[in-house]
């Protein structure tokens, strides 16, 4: 990866340490920085400082977090996905929080789609002048 590439800082919150981990892989792979929190503490001063383009959580977590979830200090924009682990229950959310999910996946299922949705994301922040990218460095002909 060329270092004058801006990446966008995904947010990935739950309580699954492998399918997490297996996602950080993923988004880094597909020239993404993928933060991990295991609580909504934890999470807010991860957003807080760093504001993600997106903020990927599990929806069991969402759930128990109820309207303490829309409290997360996200950006403008910012597009809150929820997940569901392949084979899991569907759990209720609050209307709230539902109004506020750009869309839910079944992970690891739909990986790709969590990408590509990152990439669109990414693409429309960038349009927006939400994102500004560095002029790559001049190539140094001996």
């Amino acid at each position: 990866m060329l270092n004058w590439e801006i990446m966008s800082t995904i947010l990935l919150v739950g309580q699954h340490e492998a399918l997490l981990e297996g996602l950080v892989q993923s988004l880094v792979a597909s020239r993404f920085r993928p933060v991990v929190a295991f609580s909504l503490m934890e999470a807010r001063e991860l957003a807080a400082h760093d504001p993600p383009l997106m903020a990927v959580v599990d929806r069991a977590f969402a759930a128990a977090a109820g309207h303490e979830l829309l409290t997360l200090p996200l950006a403008p924009r910012t597009a809150l996905v929820l997940y569901t682990m392949q084979g899991g229950a569907a759990i209720a959310i609050s209307a709230a929080v539902q109004r506020a999910v750009l869309a839910e996946l079944t992970l690891p299922l739909e990986r790709n789609r969590l990408i590509a949705l990152a990439h669109s994301l990414q693409e429309r922040a960038r349009s927006r002048g939400r994102i500004v990218e560095d002029e790559p460095p001049a190539s140094h002909a001996p």
